[in-house]
């Protein structure tokens, strides 16, 4: 190998290295920021006037009880009531988990992580519009529904 090749060789690892590095400070300080910001929300959906409180009653591990999820289907309106909060009266621990994959762009994915244990709650902001079947995993007989929709003036 000749002085010449070596210096060509070492200038091309050598500018190798510095594209690397220009493309992860860019990744880093850049797209991926950008990338995981959540989007604008009105401040008025982020802050409705009033909560919604769904309770899963007592006994609502039995399949032979009519009512779990109390009330069953909940009309929401954006920006008035979709702040809304599972309360877990029941001596059992339940979870709240969507018939199908359901994720709001700025609250991120639905469904209690694990259970919900007697006397806790679980609480989610929704920001857009869904219909939003869901149950609890370990008592599929529980169901629940939920519509949310853009406030009518």
């Amino acid at each position: 190998m000749s002085a010449t090749s070596s210096h060509a060789y070492g200038i091309g690892v050598m500018a190798i290295i510095i594209g690397a590095s220009v493309g992860v400070v860019f990744y880093t300080s850049f797209y991926l920021p950008e990338s995981l910001m959540k989007p604008s929300v009105d401040e008025h959906i982020l802050h409705p006037v009033k909560e919604t409180i769904i309770e899963i009653i007592e006994g609502s591990a039995s399949s032979a009880q009519q009512d779990n999820f109390v009330p069953k289907l909940v009309n929401i309106q954006l920006g008035i009531d979709n702040q809304v909060i599972w309360k877990n009266v029941d001596t059992t621990a339940h979870t709240v988990t969507p018939d199908h994959r359901t994720e709001d762009s700025y609250s991120g994915v639905f469904g209690s992580q694990g259970v919900i244990k007697p006397g806790y709650d679980y609480e989610f902001l929704f920001t857009e519009d869904a219909i939003i079947e869901y149950h609890c995993e370990p008592h599929p007989w529980m169901k629940g529904k939920l519509e949310i929709t853009k406030q009518r003036f």
